[in-house]
């Protein structure tokens, strides 16, 4: 913004010290006046009494008093003044050192350097309170920022390998004109495919994140249902036992994505699982305010370092049992992180001790009658 230079900080609370000060002095100076005022003869007898040789003054003129006392009040202001703005500037420069700190931060911090921290010393005021959530604001946008660049460095080379791919398969067959062009077609459908699901999970996961979505009344126990009855045959061909118990669950938010949260969580609850003879278990209830959503699997042993990782995206734990099919692209978790956090919820992931994964989401519970029917 361009703004019309003014007067600092510091030369302003220099004013405003000086200023209170003038201002009291005068006051105290009006109050002795007017007190003295009081007793004050206006006749101007200037009596004067001998007693055993000692001069007593009984009686004085006010504009004798006048011609005394302004040279002297004059003086006590220029004094006062004098003081008020230097003592001031001094004590101002002093109160503003921590905003001074705060600005040459934010100053690095708009430069791009969000590595820097104030770690304004002393005890607690509002100077300090607002240097400590500052450098809160920094560490999680300097989180953030490196977030998503991990992000968008893992998303180019995980679009750029079908591409690669692509251009490897469409060489060889200009090079091998007597290659099966069927198998080359396959191939190729099958890269695209896996293209074009990673730029659509990229999509929806932006779309999450942005909240561009509108609410609406949805009952958690109909998604479940829907994502299992999707999912059914791939839990059949692994020999998963795929089951949903629980209740109506309503909540309010956007219909597909927490069908695509809940169709996430059972997909990967099906492959990150045994290799044959598996049960997953997707169990919804209401809690209180809360609408939760648990989706249990068997699976050999997850190390707990291991955990708090799964909702990174493209982050792929080399314990986790994976397969070539429905191997994803490393974003289903992080996409059920993201919609979870737009509808104002919480996601826990819990190892099984026996092998596998809890993960329980919470949602706002909202009581919605036309979604209980």
């Amino acid at each position: 913004m361009n703004r019309r230079p003014g007067l600092s900080a510091r030369l302003k609370l220099t004013l405003s010290y000086a200023g209170f000060l003038l201002f009291a002095g005068a006051l105290l100076l009006a109050v002795m006046w007017v007190f003295v005022l009081r007793w004050l003869r206006t006749d101007n007898p200037k009596a004067i009494q001998h007693k055993a040789g000692v001069v007593i003054i009984t009686g004085f003129d006010r504009s004798d008093a006048l011609r005394g006392f302004v040279p002297a009040a004059a003086a006590a202001l220029a004094f006062l003044l004098v003081f008020g703005l230097l003592g001031g500037w001094i004590l101002a420069g002093r109160m503003l050192v921590p905003l001074t700190r705060i600005a040459d931060a934010a100053r690095l911090a708009a430069n791009g350097s969000l590595s820097h921290r104030i770690g304004l010393e002393g005890r607690e005021d509002e100077f300090r309170e607002l240097a400590d959530v500052f450098d809160t604001m920094l560490e999680r946008l300097e989180s953030h920022v490196a977030e998503h660049q991990r992000f968008a460095a893992n998303a180019s080379h995980e679009l750029r390998t079908p591409l690669a791919i692509s251009q490897t398969l469409l060489d060889a067959a200009r090079n091998d004109p007597t290659r099966d062009q069927g198998e080359l077609i396959e191939r190729l459908h099958t890269v695209n495919a896996r293209a074009i699901n990673l730029t659509e999970s990229l999509l929806l996961l932006s779309r999450a994140d942005g909240r561009s979505f509108t609410r609406e009344p949805v009952d958690l126990s109909l998604m479940a249902e829907e994502a299992a009855e999707t999912l059914l045959p791939l839990a059949e061909k692994r020999r998963i036992t795929l089951a949903v118990t629980g209740e109506p669950t309503p909540t309010v938010g956007s219909a597909a994505l927490i069908l695509r949260l809940v169709t996430n969580l059972v997909q990967n609850a099906i492959v990150h699982n045994l290799p044959t003879g598996g049960t997953v278990t997707v169990h919804t209830e209401t809690q209180q305010d809360a609408s939760v959503l648990r989706v249990e699997n068997t699976g050999l042993p997850l190390p707990p370092e291991l955990v708090p990782t799964l909702t990174e995206p493209f982050q792929r734990g080399t314990e986790r049992v994976r397969t070539d099919e429905h191997a994803g692209v490393g974003l289903g978790l992080a996409i059920v992180d993201s919609i979870v956090r737009a509808h104002d919820g919480t996601l826990d992931l819990a190892p099984r001790p026996a092998g596998g994964l809890v993960v329980t989401i919470r949602l706002p519970g909202q009581h919605c009658p036309a979604v209980m029917q």
